[in-house]
């Protein structure tokens, strides 16, 4: 029997936008568009493999569920699953590889399904969470959210409603696989569940929302050819007042010290600008920001992101220069990540 996992989630989106729109008339936007955000991502015309991770996701098994832990470094769902259901839940989420970032655990003992991804996530959340402003009852924007970790945590942390845009299909898919499982663990007094998910990337949303107390952006701005424009269209996600969580990567110099790679670095071919920390200041500062500070700098490593059961394919290990691990492939620095916090 197949379950209703994605239409139910999908619907508890509309209904937490339509309510938004009651008080912040500029979410109506937001639902004009978010029948075709969501049509799209299910097109096999667009995507090719979108109908296969739907049927992954809709033979999801029904398990109890006992309780689920949205504050835990493996967000954890502790259920009961007899051995079928273990052997079938464990082929339908292989059929979601590769698991980036996670980690997750579906089970309650020794036996539990361990989602292992390529990225301890938990370790960025580690050092990002100390920093932030309260979380508690503030709309929260994940940008390039992934499969959702950082957004569950986000609700963990106590968030009124978070909402996760990232454009692919495979992430959104996994999103609802582990959707299926929470079910409304996150879910207000009245119901309504407090994590969603849109597929669509920062810039198909409506220009200066203002919908959002707190922005989260991390590991997105290298990927972009433009990084003023994407800090500007963060900025006008965010109240006034809002707080934005900028996370990426950086090299060594002073506020004139930006890396454009030549062709690909770390083995990405579409890594655009790597900033200093001084120069990203300057950047979030034109743009608008105010109050702009670094809290954290670390050099990720390979316990940090690596290859798993659940991510086969190369990871960094294979992208460092394997003479000298401070250098990538290419000759240039070995991945450093910061993270900024700036105020709209």
């Amino acid at each position: 029997m197949l379950n209703d996992t994605i239409t139910h989630a999908e619907r508890e989106l509309y209904l937490t936008l339509l309510e938004l729109a009651q008080q912040q008339p500029s979410a109506y936007e937001w639902l004009t568009r978010l029948p075709t955000w969501l049509n799209a991502i299910k097109d096999k015309a667009n995507y090719a493999h979108a109908p296969a991770y739907q049927a992954s996701v809709a033979r999801l098994p029904q398990l109890p569920v006992n309780h689920v832990d949205l504050n835990s470094d493996t967000l954890t769902i502790d259920a009961s699953l007899n051995q079928s259901q273990h052997k079938q839940t464990t082929a339908l989420l292989k059929q979601l590889m590769p698991w980036r970032k996670g980690p997750f655990q579906i089970g309650n003992d020794e036996s539990s399904i361990k989602i292992d991804t390529e990225w301890h996530s938990d370790w960025k959340w580690r050092r990002v969470a100390p920093h932030l402003g309260r979380l508690d009852g503030r709309r929260v924007l994940d940008v390039g959210g992934g499969s959702g970790y950082h957004g569950w945590r986000m609700a963990g942390a106590g968030a009124d409603t978070v909402i996760i845009i990232d454009p692919s299909c495979l992430f959104y898919h996994q999103f609802m696989a582990i959707r299926h499982f929470i079910g409304s663990a996150d879910a207000h007094e009245t119901g309504r569940y407090r994590t969603h998910y849109i597929p669509v990337p920062l810039e198909a949303l409506p220009e200066y929302s203002q919908l959002f107390d707190t922005v989260f952006s991390m590991g997105v701005l290298y990927h972009r050819q433009s990084p003023f424009e994407h800090l500007q269209q963060l900025r006008g996600q965010l109240v006034k007042g809002g707080e934005l969580v900028l996370e990426t990567l950086v090299i060594e110099g002073n506020a004139n010290t930006v890396l454009v790679p030549h062709d690909r670095y770390a083995q990405m071919n579409n890594v655009y600008f790597l900033p200093s920390v001084a120069a990203l200041i300057g950047w979030l500062e034109k743009v608008g920001f105010s109050d702009v500070r670094c809290v954290d700098v670390a050099v990720t490593s390979v316990e940090e992101q690596r290859q798993t059961e659940w991510m086969t394919y190369h990871s960094l290990a294979d992208f460092l220069d394997p003479n000298d691990s401070t250098k990538t492939v290419e000759g240039y620095p070995a991945p450093m990540r910061a993270t900024l916090i700036a105020k709209k």
